[in-house]
This record gives structure tokens, sequence and C-alpha cells, in this order.
């Protein structure tokens, strides 16, 4: 292994500007998503706490209680088992899960700057839009559990739900253009 920059400039550097900003933008959904799944752990733990008529204190440590192992598959897991879902909703979110871990260990990990082709490029993008698309799906699942929390009154926002995951791939990867629905040759 060498350096991660070198002396020699970027092969695709507008390529790679994209790439990176699309990168950010996924890691930030990510860990947003990881966010909401653990703040619906907390409120359901609070929930639980009150309905057992158990006297409690309140302080940090209860508030923030989580799963010992604190890992987003574990708090999901945890998540769901609170709360009724289809073997079909689980299957969305262990692809959410997966999808978050690609995008926080490999999303902007295209090799050698200097080295990097539009090829490469473009074919990384792709896998991760795929991510991205996946892990949409999980957090329009969490995000609407989260305002059925906040907004029990309230109808879910349905345009929003039907259009989320265009609306993410439009703002991560809509610089690109076309060119991720093209295949290189």
């Amino acid at each position: 292994m060498t350096w991660s920059l070198g002396y020699l400039p970027p092969r695709e550097p507008e390529l790679l500007d994209a790439l990176f900003l699309s990168a950010g933008r996924s890691l930030h959904l990510a860990n947003a998503f990881e966010k909401k799944c653990r703040w619906m752990v907390r409120c359901i733990n609070l929930i639980e706490m009150h309905e057992s008529g158990v006297e409690f204190v309140m302080d940090g440590d209860l508030i923030t209680n989580l799963p010992p192992d604190k890992m987003l598959a574990n708090t999901l897991n945890h998540l769901t088992g609170k709360i009724s879902s289809s073997d079909e909703i689980m299957a969305v979110l262990r692809q959410a899960t997966k999808a978050r871990n690609f995008i926080a260990h490999e999303g902007a990990s295209v090799g050698n700057v200097s080295a990097a082709g539009e090829k490469e490029i473009l074919a990384h993008a792709r896998r991760l839009r795929s991510a991205v698309l996946e892990l949409a799906d999980g957090d329009n699942i969490v995000s609407q559990w989260g305002f059925h929390f906040e907004e029990p009154r309230q109808s879910p926002p349905k345009e929003l739900i039907d259009s989320y995951p265009q609306l993410i791939d439009q703002w991560v990867f809509g610089h690109f253009g076309d060119l991720l629905d093209e295949e290189l040759v």
C-alpha cells in the first residue's frame, strides 16, 4: 500500500468530485438512519417503563438505554421485536442495514484517485446508488414509525412516503445526470 494521494493528478477529477459528493450525502443518510433507529428504541424503552407501572427517576442513563452492543442490526432487531413487523419489512430493514454498512465502509472507496478511470468510477457510483436506494427503503419504514410516535393523530404524508426513494436518489445522485443510467462498454 502506498499513499492515498500522490504527485499524479486524478484522471477523472470531475467524476471523482461527483462520486465523493454522493458518498458524503450517502453517509449523512446512513448516519441519520442509524440515529433514528436508536431514537425509536429509546422511545420504546421509556414507554415500556411507564406502562410497567414501576416508578423511575428520569436520568441520562435511563434515557440513553440501548441494546448492550449498540450495533445497528441488533438495534433494528430490538426495535422490530417491539413493533409488529412482517417478514417483508424485516427483509427490507436487513437490506438497509447491509446498505448502511456498505455506505459507511466502502461508499467512497474507488481506489487510487490518480488511477481511477471513468469506467471504475461510474461502476462504483452504480453500486453506491444501489445501496442508497436500499437504505432509503429501510429509512422510509423507520421514518413512518417515528412519524406515528411523534404525530399519533396525524395521517402519514403519503406523497412523501411514495416519493421518498426518488427524492433521495435525486439528492444524492442527481448531479450525475444520466451517466449512471448508461452502461459503459
